[in-house]
Parts: C-alpha cells; structure tokens; sequence
C-alpha cells in the first residue's frame, strides 16, 4: 500500500509539471513576453542641447559643446566588412586614443563578435565633433550604424571660453537641478525641451538606442543675452583678487554697472580658499551677501536730514573728544581725541560717526518711524526684483519690533543694526549719480533662438523717478565729490577725472560682539560731473594695519576706475589734431610706412620728398607737396599711431608688445593711453577709427 501511495504521489507531481510547463509555453508565454520587454526595452529621456549664454558685444560666456562616446555593435557588419576593416580599424582606434595596442583593440570586438554582444564602449575618452568626422571614415565604421554598427553617442558638455572669468555670476545647473548664477535663474529657457528615444538594456547594465523611428527629437534651448562686458569683468577680477591677496581678506565683491540704463558690466565674488590658499567664486555676496553697511549707509542718513530739515551743510556740529554716550553704550570716531566742532560738510567728509548720530538723533528721535519712512522712500526697505535668483531681503527695523531699543536709531544712522546687499547699496548710490532716478539693476538684455528675439527686457527699468528732492540731490551729490577731494578718500584723488563716493567700515558682529575684524568698502561712480559707471567694492576681513575702507576698498575702485577710463574713449576729451591737413588737392595722408606711402605718392602723382630715413613718417604739406617727416619710436614710450592705417596701427604696436583693441572705421583718430607714456609690455591700448 505504501509503495503504491508513494507511486501516485510521484506520478501526481510530474504530471503537474507537465501541465505547468505548458501553460508557462502557451498560456503565460505573452504575460512573461511582456515583462522582458520592459524589462530590457526602455523609453529613455534625451537631453535637449543647452542654449548659449553671450556678453554685451556677442562673445561667448557659456556654451555647450557635442562630445561623442565610440561604441559599436561587432554583430552587424557582414564577414566581408568585417575581415576587410578589421585589423585596419584596431590600429586605427590604438593610435588614435594611444592607450592600448592594436592587439587588445582587436581581440575586444572580435571577442564581442564572438559571444555575440551586440554593445561595447570602445574607449571612455569622449571625442569631439572634428574627431567624429574624422572615425566616420575609417574602416567598418564608413559603413555607418545600420551596415557597420558603429554607434556615436552623443554627450553635451558645457564650456565656458574664458574658463572662470565671472563663474558664480554665470553659474551651473546640476543633475538635481539645483545650482547657481544665470545658468540657474533662466534655466527654463537654457535648457530647452527635452526628447525621447527607445533603449536596449545591454550586458553591464549599458543602455543603447535602437533608432526604431518612434523617437522624439529634443528642442534646443534658447540663448541669453547679457550685459556683461567681457573686459570690464577681467578688470574688475583683476583688481579685486590683487587686493583680496595683498589683504589677506576673507572675501571680497565688486559690481560696475552703467548709471543711466542700470546695465552690469561687471561683477564679481571671490571667496578664500583655506584649502588651497587661494580665491575662488563660492558665494554670489554681490547679490546675496546681508551685511552692515557701514559709513556709506550714512548717505541715506544725510539725505534724509536734508529732506526733513533746514539744516545748512555750513551748519556746524560740536562732536566732543571723539566718544559720545547714548544710554549705555559710547559711540567712538576713528580720529583719535575727535574733531571737535566742524561744519555738517566736514561731517559727512570725514566720516564722523558722533556727527551724523547727533544729527539723525536730534532730529528724529521724537519719532523714528520718520527716519524709517525715508529709508523706505529711498527704495532700500524692498528688494530690487533683480533677474537673478536669490537675491537677498533687506533687513531694516521698525519702532515696533521687539529688537528695538535706545541706541538702535543711532547705530542705524551710522549703518548698523541695518543689513543689506552691495548690490542694494550700489543701487541707490546710482540713483544719485542718475540724477534721482532709481533704476533696477539688469543683467539679461533679451532672450533669442537664432536670429529670433523671443522675449526683450526694457531698459532702463524705472523703480522711483525721484527718490528726493531737487536740491537734496545737488547738495548730496556735492558730498560725494567732497569725500574723495577732501575727505577719507583723498588718496584716490586724480587730476583726470573726478570721482564722487563713500567710504565705509563696519566693526564685524561674531558671537554677539563686537570685534577688530571689518567688513570695508567703497561706494561711487565717475565722473562726478558726467557719470557714466556706479562701481561698488567690499573687502571683508582685511588682515594687517590697513582696516579700513579708504585704505583697502577705495584703491580698488581707483584701479577699476583707471582701467575702464583708458579703455573707454567716450570718457576723453575730443582728440584734437596738432596739424591740421590746409584745404587743397592733396589727400588725407598722415602718417605710416615710409616706403608704402612713398609708392601711393608715386602712384598718384602727388609730389613728395623726404626729410628723414626713418621707417615711420609723419605727413606735413610744404610749398604744395608733402614733406616726410621722423616719427620717432622710443623702445620704452607708446607710440604715437595718430593718422595711421589699422593695418599699419596693429603691426606697429604689437611689436612693441602691446595688445590692441579698436572700433571704429577708416584712419586712427585717437588712442588710450595717450602718446608718450610709458610702455608695459601686455597692456591693453584702444584706438578710435574715424
């Protein structure tokens, strides 16, 4: 009977597997079809290719550039191909990518070839699009995907062609999506549409396209146009890590902006690398960093008192021996013993903090909230609704917050228990040199695909039309002037062009108190009598015996200010002629090669003779003939290259070491720096063409 039972049981169980063997091979068979479909077919996402990011005269800021992954299917190529190419195409690959012989390139896809793998990575090491062209034509390859297998996969890679000139200001965009900069806020536009093709799991976890005719092409992103001018921002970098490395400071940020369209030119960040010692751009302080503003917030302060009061700036105000108590904490000046009485013009001159709070304080503190109410007037309560994400919130107190107290409206005078942004400040500086005007700052022009302008921003964007009174504006826009002719700034005092500004020095608040550490900066535009550019610089933990803004912000302003003077012919006077061609028959000749400009004469019939050997001449009419004179060239002295062709121009200085920017058409009409002044191999001269 048992053996019987066990016969049953074993015959019962394999007649089940039967049965289930044929339902897995009939019934099931679509169900599990279906599974390893999904399983190793995928409809995959494909990246839209990067719009381009361009200066404010077309240069490229950031772009993406194909690169290309060499794969290959070893299956497709008949046997005819394939020993044909073969051993042509493994010597092909070692040569070029010279990592590996010819052997091992070999055995790979023959061994693939083999196990029929139907997917290998030839080489990691990505190929550009000249490289590309170049392996369409070898050996297997020449016969394209369908008939050669070989599959090029395209990988965009982001370039940035002046490397990391502005490169917080640019910014990134991650693979979560997250990042920084211009990349960032208008990432909606850069990053286009993205599309969708199917894939193939292959051995290794590798996906490959198939390419089945169902895919949906990717759109390409838009292009954004900006206002950054690639020079300014080279020289403002320049001279701000020059200053950040002599100070030995923690960080620092610059911003040159346009007065009248608000347009930046320039901005930049560069925080200290502890690591490796040096600076890099980490944090976008410019438009982001909240701090104390320090002496320049003492311009709001004035311009308030001014607006609210009779006060004269021939008024005079006694500050004592330098210490002032106003409940119980004591305000100190930075001179030593104080100023003792000086008029309301000297004050703000001499930055003195005793003056400004006595000021502010006897004239509101019977009611605060009318100091704030300025200050909101002012436009510096709300953020500027700049185009770039993140932009910091001003921080400004009311008479109602529980942090108020006594000492806060004196203190706040003076640019403490105020937090903003150097973007902020520079902001409403502008306004002044903007003749009241306050202007969103902007850094986006339009938005384009191709030649197509998608969408245009306007220019200027007006915040306020008048942010005070007429002759509020005159009298304030004559303490600026007065700071660096007179007062905490004289040392950036220049005899070619006037600069009007504020100095500013924060005591820097860590754990509650007070310390040595300084957050300085200078705040300004120039001309003074013309302005054309708003430039703000803060250096934040200067190290050494030279804290202060006048002595660590304000010769970077100069510096900036030197640079984009020389660079920008508009700042000059006229370019006036020491000889003037008289009327007559001759044409416009005035200067060049000797020998090139004698066969012109020649050719012309225009009598000429020389007065000199020298290879470079200048032309003067004598008794109805030109007369050829030396145009000395001193090793050492930039040339004079007034009258001269662009060819002859360029050539001339740039064998004496110079590089040469120009705009313009026709003869040379002027050049910066001027004739006569010493020469520094490397450095920049722009000539005007007219």
């Amino acid at each position: 009977m048992r053996v019987r039972v066990a016969f049953l049981l074993i015959m019962a169980f394999a007649l089940a597997s039967v049965i289930r063997i044929v339902m897995l091979q009939n019934e099931d068979d679509r169900k599990w079809a279906k599974m390893a479909e999904e399983i190793d077919l995928q409809y995959r996402r494909v990246k839209a290719t990067r719009g381009n990011i361009y200066s404010d005269n077309g240069s490229l800021l950031a772009t993406s550039l194909p690169s290309y992954r060499v794969a290959f299917d070893p299956t497709i190529a008949n046997d005819n191909i394939y020993k044909k190419g073969i051993d042509s195409l493994a010597w092909l690959l070692s040569y070029h990518f010279n990592d590996r012989s010819k052997s091992y390139y070999r055995r790979l896809i023959h061994d693939a070839r083999l196990s029929k793998r139907q997917y290998i990575v030839l080489n990691r090491r990505l190929i550009n699009y000249q490289e590309k062209k170049a392996m369409e034509k070898w050996p297997v390859f020449r016969e394209g995907r369908l008939k050669g297998g070989v599959i090029f996969e395209k990988l965009d890679r982001r370039y940035r062609p002046f490397s990391y000139l502005g490169y917080r200001t640019i910014g990134f965009v991650n693979n979560n999506n997250d990042g920084a900069g211009i990349e960032y806020s208008f990432n909606e536009y850069l990053a286009g549409k993205d599309g969708r093709a199917l894939y193939q799991k292959m051995a290794g976890g590798k996906w490959r396209p198939l390419y089945d005719g169902t895919e949906i092409r990717p759109v390409e992103g838009y292009d954004i146009h900006t206002t950054i001018n690639v020079n300014l921002q080279d020289v403002t970098e320049s001279a701000l890590l020059k200053a950040l490395e002599e100070h030995n400071a923690k960080y620092g940020c610059a911003i040159v902006m346009e007065v009248k369209t608000g347009e930046i030119k320039a901005i930049s960040n560069l925080t200290k690398n502890e690591k490796y010692n040096d600076y890099r751009e980490i944090f976008n302080y410019a438009v982001q960093g909240l701090t104390d503003p320090g002496s320049t917030f003492k311009l709001v302060s004035m311009m308030a008192l001014l607006e609210d009061s009779n006060l004269k700036l021939s008024d005079s105000i006694d500050t004592g021996e330098g210490a002032y108590k106003y409940y119980n904490q004591t305000m100190r000046d930075h001179k030593p013993g104080g100023y003792g009485v000086i008029s309301v013009r000297q004050a703000f001159e001499y930055s003195s903090n005793i003056a400004i709070s006595k000021l502010v304080y006897n004239q509101f503190g019977s009611d605060p909230q009318r100091y704030i109410d300025y200050i909101n007037s002012f436009g510096l309560s709300q953020p500027l609704g700049f185009q770039m994400i993140g932009e910091g919130i001003p921080k400004i107190k009311n008479p109602s917050d529980k942090s108020w107290s006594g000492v806060t409206l004196p203190w706040m005078s003076i640019g403490y228990e105020v937090e903003l942004t150097p973007l902020q400040i520079l902001a409403f500086y502008n306004a002044v040199a903007n003749n009241g005007t306050l202007i969103r700052p902007v850094i986006v022009k339009s938005i384009s695909r191709a030649d197509e302008i998608i969408n245009e921003f306007e220019i200027p964007q007006v915040i306020k039309r008048k942010i005070c009174s007429e002759k509020t504006l005159k009298e304030v826009q004559s303490l600026l002037v007065g700071v660096v002719e007179n007062g905490t700034a004289r040392n950036i005092k220049n005899d070619y062009y006037k600069i009007a500004g504020k100095t500013g020095t924060a005591q820097k608040i860590i754990n509650g108190r007070y310390t040595k550490k300084y957050n300085t900066s200078f705040v300004g535009y120039f001309p003074a009598d013309n302005p054309k550019y708003s430039c703000i610089i803060v250096v934040d933990s200067p190290s050494g015996f030279r804290q202060y803004g006048s002595s660590v912000a304000a010769p970077v302003f100069k510096e900036i200010a030197d640079k984009i003077y020389s660079l920008d012919l508009e700042l000059h006077a006229p370019y006036v002629a020491e000889h003037k061609q008289p009327a007559g028959v001759f044409p416009v000749i005035r200067a060049g090669n000797l020998e090139d400009l004698q066969t012109i004469c020649q050719e012309l019939s225009i009598p000429a003779r020389p007065a000199t050997d020298s290879e470079w001449v200048k032309a003067r009419v004598k008794d109805n003939a030109v007369l050829w004179t030396t145009d000395e060239i001193a090793p050492e002295i930039i040339p004079d290259v007034s009258g001269m062709t662009l060819r002859d121009a360029i050539f001339l200085l740039e064998n004496q070491g110079l590089r040469v920017m120009y705009n313009g058409a026709g003869r040379i009409i002027a050049q910066s720096p001027k004739p006569g002044n010493k020469l520094k191999k490397g450095s920049r001269i722009v000539l005007r063409l007219g």
